[in-house]
């Protein structure tokens, strides 16, 4: 009977240590895109998958990172609103965006991740050479309001083109990166502003043609709120740190880099069909660093009020989260 009891103990101390363990466990739940432009979010995603977590080792034990996936910013902002994501790889246009909505008292950057790897691509039967010949053509973004949608927008105002929210001289078309590219061998659409590894699959599959190239764009960044800064402070701040040291490890080590994002690409894609040689060819487009160009995030102000995203201009200095201010 002793034996029975003392079997029943040590299963209620076995049941209670989990229970502590399982209270005692952080999750930090991270978002991203399917991007090549998020590469540092697709490796550290495929090493979890491996069960050799960059962050996990990183944070310290307790600490579980929940990946958690968007096709563009706008959602992606919605869901760190909601409190149903943390920390996310975004662009920078919706991350303004959503400081703006709340008069700059929520939404922190925290660090940079890549330039450049976004471009207008045009079919090159179209005879398209200026910006006035894209008056009367249909230009598909990856959705309403993100980083690429505005610079679009903007670009064809600064060059006198009229354009509207669903309409003008030339149409603005969001669509999800993957229908892109079935429009545009349509001839659905006759350009696409979008980025990699969509633009290389555009030129490789669509005979598309790079007619701007956005080398100094600020493409992709990592955003936080303040929520997360007040309640795990220390924890972001090994984040960043991590996140630091794994674009570092990236630019030393690109081929390595490329396997895991593709392998990272291919498990979250369902296996879709991108090849070594499309991210290969993606990938020098794109600037891997975690600084951030505040010069480029004070044009994306002008350009989203330009474009009737935000209804006045406004002072963007204390968007920057304390580890990222110089």
């Amino acid at each position: 009977m002793k034996s029975i009891f003392k079997k029943f103990a040590l299963a209620a101390l076995s049941a209670a240590a989990l229970c502590a363990s399982a209270r005692a466990e952080t999750v930090l739940r991270v978002g991203h895109f399917p991007n090549i432009s998020h590469a540092q979010a697709l490796v550290a995603h495929r090493l979890s998958m491996l069960g050799k977590g960059w962050f996990e080792e990183r944070l310290g034990k307790g600490v579980k990172i929940q990946w958690m996936l968007f096709n563009a910013g706008p959602s992606a902002m919605e869901s760190v609103f909601a409190g149903a994501v943390d920390i996310t790889y975004v662009g920078p246009n919706p991350a303004i965006n959503a400081y703006a909505k709340t008069r700059g008292r929520d939404i922190r950057i925290l660090a940079g991740s890549a330039d450049g790897g976004a471009s207008l691509v045009v079919n090159p039967k179209l005879g398209i050479k200026s910006p006035q010949d894209f008056k009367g053509k249909s230009i598909g973004t990856p959705q309403l309001g993100n980083t690429q949608d505005v610079a679009c927008r903007a670009w064809l105002i600064d060059n006198g083109v009229k354009v509207a929210l669903t309409s003008g001289e030339a149409r603005v078309i969001p669509t999800p990166n993957p229908e892109q590219l079935m429009l545009f061998k349509r001839g659905d659409l006759d350009a696409v502003w979008t980025v990699e590894p969509w633009v290389t699959r555009l030129e490789q599959d669509a005979g598309g043609k790079i007619f701007l190239d956005q080398k100094e764009a600020v493409t992709t960044i990592l955003v936080t709120n303040n929520r997360t800064l007040k309640e795990h402070a220390d924890l972001v701040k090994k984040f960043v740190a991590a996140h630091r040291e794994l674009t570092d490890w990236i630019n030393k080590n690109p081929a390595e880099a490329q396997k895991l994002a593709l392998e990272a690409l291919d498990e979250l894609m369902g296996g879709a069909s991108i090849s070594k040689e499309l991210v290969a060819a993606a990938w020098p487009r794109l600037t891997f660093t975690a600084e951030v160009n505040h010069g480029e995030l004070e044009k994306f102000v002008d350009d989203a009020y330009k474009c009737g995203f935000l209804r006045k201009k406004f002072d963007i200095k204390n968007i920057f989260a304390d580890q990222n201010r110089k």
